[in-house]
């Protein structure tokens, strides 16, 4: 019986389809290791993730503090209650134009984190005054529903305010010694991102606290 002889298999880069040779598998580096790196990675890093998880937990406590001063006041005869004094709608409202205006600004320039976080200083500045006149007229957290709701809600975005105004020098500091270059600047924008929320939440605390 004559055996039957077979031609050896062709090595891989040596296979033919219809009578071409199919190209290499692209080389990714690496040694065979599973965990190598396949290209840039896309989308959100971790900060800014984080960031957007904490802004969005929140706006829900915000919206949580408005729906509760609105409740309240729609069960009151009057607003403010008699014999309560009234807040200070012209200075506020100045105070609120002017620090808009650094809000669509870029924030990797130095300068102009700069101005803005001497904006921010300033907004703290008027509002801490104001507070401080108001409670020499009477108003605290003791004087009733008017007192404790305008203080919950205007003192936690002085706080929120006073968190990222902390937050923006630090990132100022760090950008002006350039340790944010190009590929390295997630940091600076999550500061943006808070600090652009802590802007947007205050024309809504304004119109609903000092304005209706």
């Amino acid at each position: 019986m004559t055996p039957v002889l077979h031609a050896p298999p062709r090595p891989p880069s040596e296979r033919r389809t219809n009578g071409r040779i199919p190209p290499a598998p692209p080389d990714f580096g690496g040694d065979g290791d599973d965990d190598r790196e396949h290209g840039p990675r896309r989308g959100l890093d971790n900060l800014r993730l984080a960031v957007l998880f904490f802004m969005g937990a929140e706006a829900m406590f915000f919206g949580a503090l408005i729906s509760a001063l609105l409740v309240l006041r729609l069960g009151m005869a009057a607003w403010p209650p008699p014999l309560e004094p009234r807040l200070p709608i012209t200075i506020t409202g100045l105070n609120t134009a002017g620090r808009a205006r650094r809000r669509g600004e870029p924030a990797r320039h130095v300068r102009w984190l700069q101005g803005t976080a001497a904006l921010g200083a300033l907004f703290l500045a008027v509002q801490g005054y104001e507070w401080i006149r108001l409670i020499g007229f009477g108003l605290s957290l003791a004087s009733g529903v008017y007192g404790t709701t305008f203080f919950a809600l205007i003192g936690l975005h002085g706080l929120h305010v006073l968190a990222a105004l902390v937050w923006l020098v630090v990132t100022t500091a760090l950008v002006a010694r350039g340790r944010f270059g190009e590929g390295h600047s997630a940091p600076v924008q999550a500061c943006a991102m808070f600090w652009h929320f802590v802007v947007g939440v205050w024309p809504v605390l304004y119109f609903t606290v000092y304005l209706i």
